[in-house]
């Protein structure tokens, strides 16, 4: 019995021991603040997690990397938990420097880790704040020095055809991968991708498309960060044939620190581009064929049974149609073409349930258009927006003509009046821009025009910067420094680098700010004239053939709806645009130029000359693909 009683003594003096060092070993990690060195990784964590952390803490942690070219990856554990309240008194905050006056790169809280966090220079600094009430059980993060494996991470693609695979393939692929690639088509040139195999790691209780927690990949048109986001794909579902408009297709690959799938392959095509001066701008865009994917497609809602979602509202599909949840003009189906296009024609359907043999069709619908998805568009003819008039049965194929060809990447349409219930299936008709003759797209969409080679008479700051005048890419555009700027004093400059033969403009409004959703920021030019020269000293204006004036350009009349405007092909290396007339928000600006390499025999000087005219037309359950003569603006 005493021995007994000996022994138990024994356990509880090193049960002791170990609450002691494992109290201590808590309060190292859980230690509030440090100077870190990123050589060896380490792990920092809030004060006694993955208890509950003490109120009252102000923590700041400055992790550094030892050689210049070094950076840092964070990545989270999955528990996570900080206090909610939008990041107000309890949170985590990432600075990408050395101090906490450095570019915030993330504030978080709630019970959602943060995704992996990198930076761009050689320190992090991290400061953890609570405030006196309510506390969770914090945060852990492991820090290291970030491995990007460029030896087989970064590769320009130039070759006609190729494959591009994640790294190790088919192998798994290394965690913490920041990867590019760029394919680089030259002049007159497409490039298509397709996906051969898919799997990289996603959460699956997220379903909506771009919904990628861990690991991703991001295809570009364009530069990486630059160029607009096509699309982000994880999980398994091989993603849809991309294809560049701008001649440059990029894909970044971010892999986190966890689950390693087994990656993906693609491959790409270049393909001579067909250009035809008689063509006609009036191409199915592939709802019906299913060259438009079931992702590209959503809606405001459906109906209940799942019989009537938006995948069914393709034209002449015959098993139902889309219905939304409640027949209601608030309602709208909405396509993502993945490119700004020319949008010339619409086609509707209504649809005779195989459940009750009932008919259901939409008799008028108003058109929306945005380049973004978040900004949109009602569309006009004339001052009033226009009220398109659609079936007068459930089977017959109507077609409308969109009266003034439109530029958007996305697409949507709004029933305003209908027979028995919404019911519709479609298709959309026009083209890229760049299928007209001499319309190559000159790099400021893309990226491949440097910010060096945008420049303007002044800014107002760096977030309205000439760099940041980029034709949809740009999250912001172009504003000059005066507060009352004088009709015809200020412009924007493009050096195109080399003469080429210019052909056209894309203007677009702007948007940005603190308050990017206040009217004070949503800018646009109404008017302008445009300057060219082959130095950047001496200068000529697009002329006027009716007043041998210098020519008045209508510009925009909305923020982020595009408008394309032609002109005489023009030898030029510098275009200059003045605005004469802009909305009460100000100049604001974003652009593209549309010309082609100098041709070895000059073309002829000659305007070509197009006109239409605005059509309403039925047909029994096909469409005709020619929608008209070529449009007067290509």
């Amino acid at each position: 019995m005493r021995g007994l009683t000996v022994l138990s003594a024994d356990v509880l003096v090193c049960a002791l021991c170990v609450l002691v060092c494992d109290r201590e070993r808590r309060a190292r990690r859980g230690r509030c603040g440090n100077t870190l060195d990123a050589s060896d990784a380490g792990y920092i964590t809030s004060p006694g997690y993955p208890l509950e952390y003490p109120p009252h803490q102000n923590c700041q942690w400055v992790i550094t990397a030892p050689e210049p070219s070094q950076r840092i990856v964070l990545n989270f554990n999955p528990h996570f938990e900080l206090e909610r309240l939008d990041c107000r008194y309890d949170f985590i905050e990432i600075r990408d420097g050395g101090s906490d006056s450095a570019e915030l790169l993330g504030k978080h809280c709630s019970n959602i880790a943060p995704p992996a966090i990198i930076s761009s220079g050689t320190a992090l600094h991290i400061k953890f704040v609570s405030d006196y009430a309510h506390q969770g059980a914090g945060f852990s993060l492991r820090y290291e020095i970030f491995k990007t494996g460029s030896e087989f991470c970064f590769r320009n693609f130039t070759s006609p055809s190729g494959v591009i695979e994640s790294p190790g393939f088919p192998d798994k692929y290394p965690h913490n991968l920041e990867c590019s690639y760029i394919i680089i088509t030259p002049p007159h040139m497409d490039v298509t991708l397709t996906f051969l195999t898919f799997d990289l790691e996603n959460d699956p209780l997220l379903s909506g498309e771009g919904d990628c927690k861990y690991d991703w990949l991001d295809v570009w048109d364009g530069l990486p960060q630059v160029g607009p986001l096509i699309g982000r794909y994880c999980g398994t579902k091989i993603p849809p044939e991309i294809k560049s408009s701008s001649g440059l297709l990029s894909l970044s690959f971010h892999t986190d620190m966890a689950v390693a799938k087994d990656g993906f392959s693609a491959r790409y095509n270049m393909t001579h581009k067909e250009v035809n001066d008689t063509f006609h701008c009036s191409t199915a865009f592939g709802l019906e064929s299913g060259k438009i994917s079931d992702d590209q497609i959503s809606a405001s809602s459906s109906f209940y049974d799942g019989r009537w979602s938006p995948r069914q509202a393709r034209l002449n599909n015959m098993d139902n149609a889309w219905t939304p949840s409640e027949d209601s003009t608030k309602e709208y189906i909405q396509v993502d073409l993945h490119f700004l296009k020319v949008l010339t024609g619409i086609a509707t359907q209504g649809a005779v349930s195989k459940e009750t043999q009932k008919s259901y069709y939409v008799t008028t619908f108003k058109l929306e258009v945005s380049t973004n998805g978040e900004d949109w568009m009602t569309y006009r003819y004339g001052k009033n927006h226009k009220m398109f008039h659609a079936n007068t049965d459930p089977s017959e194929v109507v077609l409308n003509r969109v009266p003034q060809p439109v530029l958007a990447r996305f697409v949507r349409i709004r029933p305003q009046s209908w027979k028995n219930g919404i019911a519709l299936r479609f298709e959309l008709y026009g083209c890229q821009i760049i299928d007209a003759p001499c319309s190559e797209m000159q790099g400021l969409l893309s990226g491949l025009l440097p910010d060096t080679q945008i420049s303007a008479s002044s800014a107002r700051d760096m977030l309205w910067s000439p760099g940041n005048a980029r034709l949809v890419a740009s999250h912001s555009g172009w504003f000059p420094g005066p507060a009352q700027p004088l009709a015809g004093e200020e412009w924007l400059q493009v050096d195109l680098g080399v003469p080429k033969m210019v052909r056209g403009i894309i203007t677009q409004g702007a948007r940005g700010g603190e308050g990017a959703s206040s009217t004070d920021n949503r800018a646009f030019v109404r008017k302008y004239r445009v300057a060219h020269g082959l130095n950047g000293k001496d200068w000529g204006y697009v002329m006027d053939s009716k007043t041998s004036l210098p020519k008045i350009f209508e510009g925009n009349t909305h923020y982020d709806t595009p408008e394309l405007r032609r002109f005489e092909e023009t030898l030029a290396q510098f275009i200059r645009i003045y605005p004469e007339r802009w909305s009460p928000a100000g100049i604001g600006m974003r652009v593209e130029i549309l010309g082609c390499d100098v041709p070895v025999t000059a073309p002829d000087s000659g305007l070509n000359t197009y006109t239409h005219t605005h059509t309403h037309r039925r047909c029994k359950h096909t469409v005709h693909t020619h929608i008209s003569s070529p449009l007067s603006w290509f």
